[in-house]
C-alpha cells in the first residue's frame, strides 16, 4: 500500500513537472515580459523631418536605450500592461538645415560696412542628446507583438548654437545685432507610440514614431526652436531578468 502511494505521488510530481515545462515552452515572449520585471537593453537609429515652419529641417540620431519594467502586469483586456521607466542616449545627433547668409553687426550699426560678414550660417548641426525621463506603458495582451505609448523629456547639446538665425538687413538688429543668437542647449519634450516584435524569447525588433519639440526655453537671446518634428526609430532589444 505504501509503495503504491509512493509511486502515485512520484507519478503526480512528474506529471506536474511536465505541465510546468510545457507551459514554459509554450509561454509567449510577451507573457515572459509581462510576468516579470526585466531590464531592457537596446540600440536604435532615429530619423525624421520638421513640420509646420520647419519642413526644410531633417534629423538623424543613433544611440542606446536602457529600460526597467517596474510594475507587474496590471489591468485586463486590450489595455492590460506594465509600466516601464527608461533612458535613451544619442552620441550621434545631427540636424540638417538650410544654409543662409547673415551679417553680424555691433550695436548702433546702420551700414553693412560697419558689420562683420556676410557669413554662412545654418547647414548641418552636430551634437549629443540624452532623454533621461521616458515613461512608457507596455500593452501586454499579445503573443509576440507588444505595443507601447510613452511621454518623455530630454535635452540636446550642439557644437554650434541651434537653430541658426539671421539675415542681411542691418536695420533689423533682432537678426543681425549682438543679441541675435540662440543656444547650444535645447530641451526635447516628446511623446510617441511604438512596438516590440519578439523574433525570439528575450529578443525584439523595435519600431516607434515620436513627435519631438526642440526649444531652448530662452537660454539664448532668441528661441525660434523647432515647434514639432516627426521622427521614426528602429532598433533591437535584449531583455534580461
Amino acid at each position: 500500500m505504501k509503495r503504491s502511494v509512493w509511486l502515485g505521488l512520484c507519478a503526480s510530481a512528474l506529471l506536474a513537472c511536465g505541465v510546468v515545462n510545457a507551459q514554459d515552452v509554450h509561454e509567449s515572449p510577451v507573457a515572459k515580459v509581462a510576468n516579470s520585471t526585466p531590464w531592457e537593453y537596446g540600440v536604435l537609429a532615429q530619423g525624421g523631418v520638421g513640420l509646420e515652419e520647419r519642413t526644410d529641417y531633417s534629423f538623424f540620431l543613433a544611440g542606446a536605450h536602457l529600460g526597467k519594467v517596474i510594475t507587474p502586469e496590471l489591468g485586463t483586456g486590450l489595455f492590460k500592461g506594465n509600466f516601464e521607466y527608461s533612458v535613451e542616449v544619442f552620441p550621434i545627433w545631427q540636424s540638417y538645415t538650410p544654409k543662409f547668409q547673415r551679417l553680424n553687426c555691433p550695436t548702433g550699426a546702420t551700414l553693412a560696412s560697419q558689420c562683420y560678414g556676410p557669413t554662412t550660417s545654418g547647414g548641418t548641426y552636430r551634437g549629443v542628446s540624452i532623454t533621461p525621463i521616458q515613461l512608457r506603458w507596455n500593452l501586454t495582451h499579445g503573443r509576440k507583438f507588444m505595443p507601447w505609448a510613452q511621454a518623455a523629456g530630454g535635452m540636446v547639446y550642439t557644437t554650434r548654437k541651434y537653430p541658426g538665425v539671421g539675415n542681411l538687413n542691418v536695420a533689423d538688429p533682432t537678426q543681425t545685432g549682438p543679441a541675435a543668437d540662440t543656444s547650444v542647449w535645447n530641451f526635447t519634450p516628446q511623446g510617441g507610440i511604438g512596438a516590440h516584435y519578439f523574433v525570439k524569447p528575450q529578443r525584439s525588433v523595435d519600431m516607434s514614431v515620436n513627435a519631438v519639440h526642440i526649444s531652448s526655453s530662452s537660454l539664448g537671446d532668441k528661441n525660434p526652436g523647432v515647434n514639432v518634428s516627426l521622427q521614426v526609430s528602429v532598433g533591437y532589444t535584449w531583455w534580461k531578468k
